[in-house]
């Protein structure tokens, strides 16, 4: 059976050979004249110049087969890279309500601990009040004192004064049982939110598991496509320089330009249709450019898979453990919580907690997403600060730096407006 990898085998084959007959009748018309000092080309046959049609005809069909096979690992690639960004938001969630849950344990922790030391010490008040009762025989000494008293006034001063012991007495015994009651309490909360902090802790890893694995299969895919790149890259120049020289070249480049236009306007289309509607109000001029000033001392550092904090760069993790930096939704989490505005940790939920722009409303400062599905906002993997005149400046990803880039509107869902 002829595979489709044979028959591509075969059209270079022929395509190469074809090349070599059309230089041949090149280097025969360009032959000089003798007694000239400039080099008069004959005219081909009808023979020859069918060759160099054919010829043609071959290396654009290799250069589109090449172009093709780039765009398509180019999209694996892309893909890849985008759910791996996707799982990385995910632990990122799951990393607060562990921290959260974490921080419950401690406190059910230091409200069991009170507990007990409240029950101690009602259990050592209770236990001077049997000793007492101990040393003075009885543990109702109430008729003995009234029966020694000297005199009436003497009988009811003892006789208040017994009835405050009692109640004394009956208050150290509510305090051990209530005691004892919230010592019980508390110990399960600890427990209950212990086991809960366990539950998470487990989730997180597996999470963060799951976006190493990604992540390490979209680095690998990208490796296998630049040394294929090389290869192809060569390959498509050969093409090229044998199309420039023969009949028809210009009218491909027509054709090539005018798809491309179509496919930009489409592109456009698609991103203003995508961009969604104008909820948020005017954004705050000062609180904006301090943002954007302090993501821009950050331009050059590198890109930490999972790093930033509110306070700088931090140590990434996975794939980038080691590595100091920020990823995309840490650099503008920290841009403006220099501003003194508070947003999530990760690009979904900053989009889904932040006031929405259109991409026709967007303004200096504003936060702008892409997602695998424009139509969800679950597939968000990617956020940066729109500075205007179509630039934002970004953390891209893995193995790049912070840099001010080209606005790309394909895979453009909306914009975010946290100064509003």
């Amino acid at each position: 059976m002829v595979t489709q990898t044979t028959t591509r085998r075969t059209v270079a084959v022929r395509t190469a050979r074809r090349l070599a007959g059309v230089v041949a009748t090149v280097a025969v018309c360009l032959v000089a004249a003798p007694g000239t000092a400039v080099a008069v080309p004959t005219a081909p046959s009808d023979s020859q110049l069918g060759q160099a049609q054919q010829a043609q005809a071959d290396a654009a069909a290799q250069v589109g087969a090449i172009a093709a096979e780039l765009a398509a690992a180019q999209v694996r690639v892309d893909a890849a890279r985008a759910e791996s960004a996707i799982a990385l938001d995910a632990f990122q969630g799951t990393q607060a309500e562990l921290e959260a849950a974490e921080a419950a344990a401690e406190t059910a922790a230091a409200a069991a601990e009170q507990a007990r030391d409240d029950l101690a010490d009602a259990r050592a008040g209770l236990a001077a009040f049997a000793r007492q009762s101990y040393l003075q025989g009885s543990t109702s000494p109430t008729l003995e004192a009234l029966m020694t008293a000297d005199g009436p006034a003497q009988m009811v001063e003892r006789a208040a004064l017994l009835e405050a012991a009692g109640a004394h007495q009956g208050d150290v015994v509510v305090q051990v049982t209530a005691a004892e009651q919230s010592a019980a309490a508390a110990d399960a909360a600890a427990r209950t939110a212990l086991d809960q902090a366990a539950v998470l802790a487990q989730q997180a890893a597996d999470a963060l598991a799951a976006a190493e694995a990604l992540e390490v299969s979209a680095r690998a895919q990208a490796a296998a496509l630049a040394a294929r790149q090389t290869t192809l890259q060569a390959q498509l120049q050969q093409a090229q320089q044998a199309v420039l020289g023969l009949e028809g070249a210009r009218v491909a480049a027509q054709q090539y330009a005018a798809q491309q236009a179509a496919a930009r306007t489409a592109a456009a289309q698609h991103a203003v249709s995508s961009g969604g509607t104008t909820t948020a109000g005017a954004a705050s001029a000062g609180a904006v450019e301090t943002a954007v000033s302090a993501a821009r001392r950050y331009l050059g550092t590198i890109y930490a898979w999972g790093g930033g904090s509110l306070t700088g760069p931090s140590v990434g993790w996975g794939v980038d453990a080691g590595i100091v930096g920020f990823d995309c939704s840490g650099l503008t989490r920290y841009a403006y919580a220099k501003a003194g505005i508070s947003i999530p940790r990760n690009s979904s939920a900053q989009y889904a907690a932040l006031p929405k722009v259109s991409r026709t409303d967007l303004q200096r400062g504003d936060l702008v997403f892409w997602a695998t599905d424009t139509s969800r906002a679950s597939t968000i993997h990617h956020v940066a600060i729109w500075l205007g005149d179509g630039q934002v400046l970004e953390a891209p990803q893995s193995g790049s730096v912070i840099r001010v880039s080209p606005m790309r509107w394909s895979g453009f869902i909306g914009g975010a407006r946290p100064s509003a």
